[in-house]
């Protein structure tokens, strides 16, 4: 069957992934999966920080059996009573009042970038039309979202690409300060940025960025894409910064596998949408919207925002344990249960490598970071049997 599917793939389908990973898998249980020839996987990756969950919770399950016999989809003309209540959960839970919901993580971007260049244009300040970002950012694969993303591995078969986006390294405060001009009307970035490697910001930085957006007129934008729905140990990546953004954005994570986005803005910058300034047809349908109230349900009864916590300060102490064993291992980076092990260049794609064949699913980022996003469930077992893995290949390579 795995032959089959792989040819029915390079034959119809678009080649945008290369040669994947060669398993399919066909069921899911907890923290593993199931290949179609049976073998068990132990899912480190959880979609890219997106089953938080896990795989066939059952709580889960019975919330999306229960719309399933609701209407999916009644369109954006009508009132939807999953939608009210799911903005009015976020609002609950976070520094935003007011929300917007799309389909992804680059949808959410996209309508955060409309929302500021709607606030300065109806303020009449029309000359502020730049967003900074970072480099070595990843904001999604719109054309505005390439823009906005600091890889040019991303943006190469784009250009030229929307103008209105202006790059600058990370926790460089001096080179954030040369980009200042009168156009600028965002910072965008991410608390840690993931694609590339698994890179937190430093808590002076960012807290240096909130008083220069606040006294300057700028709005600080944060993508919590990623890091959002209790990824880093609180329930929002800027709860470990002590900061507010003016806006953030969500994805992943926040449907549970149900594709979904959200725009969260503070009511300043939320009053410049106005009917018709932007839309969408599927995005905060009933189905969607309905997985994200389980979700969010889910992770607060079964506190699974303290166990990424305390499960990610036990994977960082493990991991950091086996870097003093190994000098292959050069760095452990992250929070909560978004963690990055950086391998020497010459054999990260050879560990990575191994680390599937034992049934350990991961990702490498960066071409030397193994990328660790398992669901907010792993236990405390899981990861020893992890690390156990990964200190026997190691091992194995260093002979």
């Amino acid at each position: 069957m795995l032959n089959e599917i792989i040819d029915l793939d390079k034959k119809y389908y678009m080649n945008t992934f290369g040669n994947r990973t060669p398993v399919v898998f066909n069921k899911g249980e907890g923290i593993k999966l199931y290949d179609t020839e049976g073998k068990v996987y132990y899912d480190f990756l959880a979609g890219i920080a997106v089953n938080a969950l896990g795989h066939s919770n059952k709580d889960f399950i019975d919330a999306l059996k229960a719309q399933l016999e609701k209407p999916l989809h009644t369109s954006s003309l009508y009132y939807i009573e999953n939608q009210a209540r799911l903005a009015e959960k976020l609002v609950s839970i976070s520094c935003a009042d007011k929300v917007f919901f799309a389909n992804s993580g680059a949808e959410a971007n996209e309508g955060a970038f409309k929302l500021i260049k709607s606030y300065f244009y109806k303020k009449g300040m029309t000359q502020k039309t730049e967003i900074i970002t970072l480099t070595n950012s990843f904001h999604g694969r719109t054309l505005a979202t390439v823009a906005a993303t600091g890889q040019p591995k991303y943006q190469k078969p784009y250009k030229p690409l929307l103008p209105g986006f202006v790059h600058v390294p990370m926790n460089d405060w001096s080179a954030l300060e040369k980009a200042l001009s009168e156009k600028t009307a965002a910072i965008t970035l991410e608390l840690i940025q993931g694609e590339s490697g698994i890179y937190p910001v430093e808590k002076e930085y960012i807290g240096k960025i909130r008083d220069l957006c606040t006294k300057n007129d700028i709005i600080l934008m944060v993508d919590e894409v990623q890091t959002g729905i209790g990824r880093t140990g609180k329930m929002f990546a800027y709860e470990n910064f002590d900061i507010e953004p003016d806006v953030f954005t969500l994805a992943k994570a926040l449907g549970g596998g149900i594709p979904i986005g959200a725009v969260c803005a503070k009511d300043f910058l939320a009053a410049a949408f106005e009917p018709g300034d932007h839309g969408t047809t599927f995005g905060g349908n009933p189905f969607a919207t309905g997985a994200a109230l389980a979700v969010l349900d889910i992770i607060e009864k079964d506190k699974l925002v303290e166990n990424a916590k305390n499960t990610g300060d036990y994977f960082k102490a493990e991991l950091n344990k086996l870097k003093e064993k190994h000098t292959l291992i050069k760095d452990v980076r992250g929070i909560g249960l978004m963690i990055g092990l950086e391998i020497d260049e010459s054999v990260a794609k050879e560990v990575f490598g191994k680390l599937f064949e034992n049934g350990f699913l991961a990702s490498l980022c960066g071409g030397k970071t193994l990328r660790f996003v398992p669901a907010l469930i792993v236990t405390k077992q899981d990861i020893d049997l992890l690390v156990k893995v990964l200190d026997k290949i190691l091992n194995e390579i260093k002979k």
